[in-house]
Protein backbone atom coordinates (compact mmCIF):
# COMPACT_ATOMS: atom_id res chain seq x y z
CA UNK A 1 0.00 0.00 0.00
CA UNK A 2 1.18 3.44 -1.28
CA UNK A 3 0.85 6.73 1.24
CA UNK A 4 -2.30 7.20 -0.89
CA UNK A 5 -3.50 3.87 -0.46
CA UNK A 6 -3.46 3.74 3.16
CA UNK A 7 -5.35 7.29 3.31
CA UNK A 8 -8.19 6.16 1.17
CA UNK A 9 -8.10 3.50 3.64
CA UNK A 10 -8.07 5.58 7.09
CA UNK A 11 -11.17 6.88 5.06
CA UNK A 12 -12.92 4.28 4.63
CA UNK A 13 -12.70 3.06 8.42
CA UNK A 14 -13.83 6.89 9.42
CA UNK A 15 -16.87 5.74 7.03
CA UNK A 16 -17.13 2.66 8.66
CA UNK A 17 -17.22 3.74 12.46
CA UNK A 18 -19.71 6.34 11.42
CA UNK A 19 -21.81 3.78 10.42
CA UNK A 20 -21.37 1.79 13.48
CA UNK A 21 -22.16 5.07 15.96
CA UNK A 22 -25.01 6.32 14.23
CA UNK A 23 -27.84 3.94 15.45
CA UNK A 24 -26.39 3.54 19.01
CA UNK A 25 -28.47 4.60 21.84
CA UNK A 26 -27.62 7.37 24.19
CA UNK A 27 -26.36 4.69 26.62
CA UNK A 28 -24.91 3.03 24.24
CA UNK A 29 -22.67 6.05 23.80
CA UNK A 30 -22.36 6.38 27.23
CA UNK A 31 -21.55 2.71 27.96
CA UNK A 32 -17.46 1.99 28.90
CA UNK A 33 -14.69 1.03 25.99
CA UNK A 34 -11.81 -1.30 25.88
CA UNK A 35 -9.92 2.18 27.10
CA UNK A 36 -9.72 2.56 30.61
CA UNK A 37 -11.45 5.71 31.73
CA UNK A 38 -13.14 6.15 28.30
CA UNK A 39 -16.49 5.63 27.23
CA UNK A 40 -18.05 5.25 23.62
CA UNK A 41 -18.16 8.68 23.34
CA UNK A 42 -14.56 9.23 24.67
CA UNK A 43 -13.03 7.18 22.15
CA UNK A 44 -14.77 8.88 19.59
CA UNK A 45 -13.35 12.60 20.82
CA UNK A 46 -10.25 11.15 20.83
CA UNK A 47 -10.72 9.89 16.98
CA UNK A 48 -11.83 13.62 16.30
CA UNK A 49 -9.20 15.31 17.95
CA UNK A 50 -6.48 13.47 16.65
CA UNK A 51 -6.79 15.20 13.02
CA UNK A 52 -6.46 18.42 15.01
CA UNK A 53 -3.28 17.49 16.65
CA UNK A 54 -0.89 20.38 15.78
CA UNK A 55 2.02 21.25 17.45
CA UNK A 56 0.86 24.13 19.11
CA UNK A 57 -2.19 22.47 20.63
CA UNK A 58 0.01 19.43 21.83
CA UNK A 59 2.24 21.26 23.58
CA UNK A 60 -0.29 23.32 25.61
CA UNK A 61 -2.24 20.11 26.30
CA UNK A 62 0.94 18.20 27.18
CA UNK A 63 1.82 20.89 29.99
CA UNK A 64 -1.61 20.60 31.66
CA UNK A 65 -1.10 17.36 31.26
CA UNK A 66 2.33 18.22 33.24
CA UNK A 67 3.94 16.28 30.63
CA UNK A 68 2.23 13.30 30.55
CA UNK A 69 1.50 12.01 27.20
CA UNK A 70 -0.65 9.23 28.43
CA UNK A 71 -2.35 11.79 31.04
CA UNK A 72 -2.74 14.39 27.64
CA UNK A 73 -4.43 11.74 25.61
CA UNK A 74 -6.92 10.93 28.39
CA UNK A 75 -7.35 14.21 29.39
CA UNK A 76 -8.16 15.90 25.80
CA UNK A 77 -10.66 13.59 24.94
CA UNK A 78 -12.79 13.51 28.10
CA UNK A 79 -13.08 17.04 27.99
CA UNK A 80 -13.56 16.86 24.66
CA UNK A 81 -16.72 14.66 24.93
CA UNK A 82 -17.90 16.17 27.94
CA UNK A 83 -19.01 19.40 25.59
CA UNK A 84 -20.53 18.03 23.22
CA UNK A 85 -23.36 16.14 22.66
CA UNK A 86 -23.67 12.36 20.76
CA UNK A 87 -25.19 14.47 17.41
CA UNK A 88 -22.19 16.83 17.26
CA UNK A 89 -19.25 14.21 18.06
CA UNK A 90 -21.13 12.13 15.40
CA UNK A 91 -21.15 14.93 13.26
CA UNK A 92 -17.11 15.90 13.63
CA UNK A 93 -15.91 12.60 12.82
CA UNK A 94 -17.86 12.56 9.47
CA UNK A 95 -15.66 15.91 8.95
CA UNK A 96 -12.77 14.16 9.48
CA UNK A 97 -13.14 12.22 6.27
CA UNK A 98 -10.65 13.67 3.93
CA UNK A 99 -8.45 15.14 6.50
CA UNK A 100 -4.86 14.02 5.97
CA UNK A 101 -3.54 15.56 9.12
CA UNK A 102 -0.89 13.25 11.15
CA UNK A 103 0.58 14.56 14.70
CA UNK A 104 4.20 15.18 14.81
CA UNK A 105 6.04 11.98 14.99
CA UNK A 106 3.29 9.65 13.45
CA UNK A 107 2.48 8.28 9.85
CA UNK A 108 -0.73 7.55 8.18
CA UNK A 109 -0.66 4.23 9.13
CA UNK A 110 -0.59 5.11 12.65
CA UNK A 111 -3.97 6.90 11.83
CA UNK A 112 -5.00 3.78 10.01
CA UNK A 113 -3.88 1.72 13.20
CA UNK A 114 -6.07 4.17 15.78
CA UNK A 115 -9.35 3.70 13.64
CA UNK A 116 -8.89 0.23 13.71
CA UNK A 117 -8.54 -0.70 16.98
CA UNK A 118 -10.63 2.22 18.41
CA UNK A 119 -13.46 0.91 16.15
CA UNK A 120 -13.40 -2.72 18.32
CA UNK A 121 -12.92 -0.82 21.76
CA UNK A 122 -16.26 0.58 21.09
CA UNK A 123 -17.70 -2.04 19.11
CA UNK A 124 -16.58 -5.38 21.64
CA UNK A 125 -18.34 -4.09 24.51
CA UNK A 126 -21.51 -3.30 23.37
CA UNK A 127 -21.62 -6.84 21.57
CA UNK A 128 -21.64 -5.33 18.16
CA UNK A 129 -19.43 -6.94 15.23
CA UNK A 130 -17.32 -4.40 13.62
CA UNK A 131 -15.21 -6.42 10.69
CA UNK A 132 -11.16 -5.18 10.27
CA UNK A 133 -10.20 -5.63 7.01
CA UNK A 134 -7.59 -7.81 6.92
CA UNK A 135 -4.73 -6.14 4.76
CA UNK A 136 -5.45 -2.79 7.05
CA UNK A 137 -5.35 -4.94 9.96
CA UNK A 138 -1.64 -6.69 8.58
CA UNK A 139 -0.31 -2.87 7.80
CA UNK A 140 -1.18 -1.59 11.19
CA UNK A 141 0.28 -5.21 12.90
CA UNK A 142 3.35 -4.03 11.33
CA UNK A 143 3.47 -0.72 12.47
CA UNK A 144 2.89 -1.36 16.35
CA UNK A 145 5.21 -4.37 16.45
CA UNK A 146 8.41 -3.35 15.99
CA UNK A 147 8.50 0.50 17.60
CA UNK A 148 8.99 0.48 21.24
CA UNK A 149 6.61 3.55 21.97
CA UNK A 150 3.41 3.02 23.07
CA UNK A 151 2.64 -0.63 22.71
CA UNK A 152 6.43 -2.35 23.47
CA UNK A 153 4.68 -5.00 21.40
CA UNK A 154 7.87 -7.14 20.97
CA UNK A 155 9.05 -6.98 23.98
CA UNK A 156 6.09 -7.68 26.31
CA UNK A 157 4.96 -10.71 23.42
CA UNK A 158 8.75 -12.29 23.23
CA UNK A 159 8.27 -15.38 25.02
CA UNK A 160 5.64 -16.19 22.14
CA UNK A 161 5.35 -17.14 18.80
CA UNK A 162 2.80 -15.04 17.34
CA UNK A 163 1.55 -16.34 13.46
CA UNK A 164 -1.30 -15.32 11.40
CA UNK A 165 -4.16 -18.02 10.25
CA UNK A 166 -5.01 -15.45 7.27
CA UNK A 167 -2.01 -13.62 6.12
CA UNK A 168 2.09 -14.65 5.96
CA UNK A 169 2.83 -12.86 9.15
CA UNK A 170 5.44 -14.57 12.66
CA UNK A 171 7.43 -13.18 15.02
CA UNK A 172 9.05 -14.51 18.07
CA UNK A 173 9.88 -17.95 19.47
CA UNK A 174 8.21 -19.95 22.43
CA UNK A 175 4.80 -21.45 22.69
CA UNK A 176 2.74 -20.91 19.59
CA UNK A 177 -0.40 -18.22 19.56
CA UNK A 178 -2.04 -17.99 16.13
CA UNK A 179 -4.88 -16.51 15.22
CA UNK A 180 -6.71 -13.30 12.32
CA UNK A 181 -4.21 -10.83 12.19
CA UNK A 182 -7.46 -8.67 13.92
CA UNK A 183 -7.05 -10.67 16.96
CA UNK A 184 -3.07 -10.32 16.41
CA UNK A 185 -3.43 -6.41 16.08
CA UNK A 186 -5.59 -6.35 19.67
CA UNK A 187 -2.79 -8.38 21.62
CA UNK A 188 -0.02 -6.29 19.77
CA UNK A 189 -1.97 -3.31 21.12
CA UNK A 190 -3.08 -4.60 24.40
CA UNK A 191 -6.53 -5.68 24.34
CA UNK A 192 -5.52 -9.25 25.66
CA UNK A 193 -9.24 -9.55 26.45
CA UNK A 194 -10.63 -9.01 23.14
CA UNK A 195 -7.96 -10.97 21.60
CA UNK A 196 -7.88 -14.12 23.51
CA UNK A 197 -11.47 -15.46 22.02
CA UNK A 198 -10.27 -15.67 18.45
CA UNK A 199 -6.65 -17.22 19.32
CA UNK A 200 -5.54 -20.58 19.63
CA UNK A 201 -2.42 -22.57 20.11
CA UNK A 202 -0.57 -24.05 22.93
CA UNK A 203 0.95 -20.58 24.25
CA UNK A 204 -2.73 -19.58 24.64
CA UNK A 205 -3.26 -21.01 28.19
CA UNK A 206 0.62 -19.03 29.04
CA UNK A 207 -0.74 -15.77 27.80
CA UNK A 208 -3.96 -16.01 29.68
CA UNK A 209 -2.36 -16.05 33.07
CA UNK A 210 0.52 -13.79 31.80
CA UNK A 211 0.23 -10.03 32.77
CA UNK A 212 0.88 -9.08 29.20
Amino acid sequence: MNTDDIWRAVDTERRNLHRLLEPLTAPQWRHASLCEQWRVRDVVAHVVLSTEATVGRIMVNLLRARGSIDRMVCETAIRHAANADDRKLLNELRATIGSRVTAIGTTPTDRLMDLLVHGQDIAVPLGLRHEMPMAAALLALERVWNPRFPFHAAKRLAPYRLRAVDAEWAAGTGPVVEGPVSALLMLATGRKSAALPHLTGDGVEFLRRADV
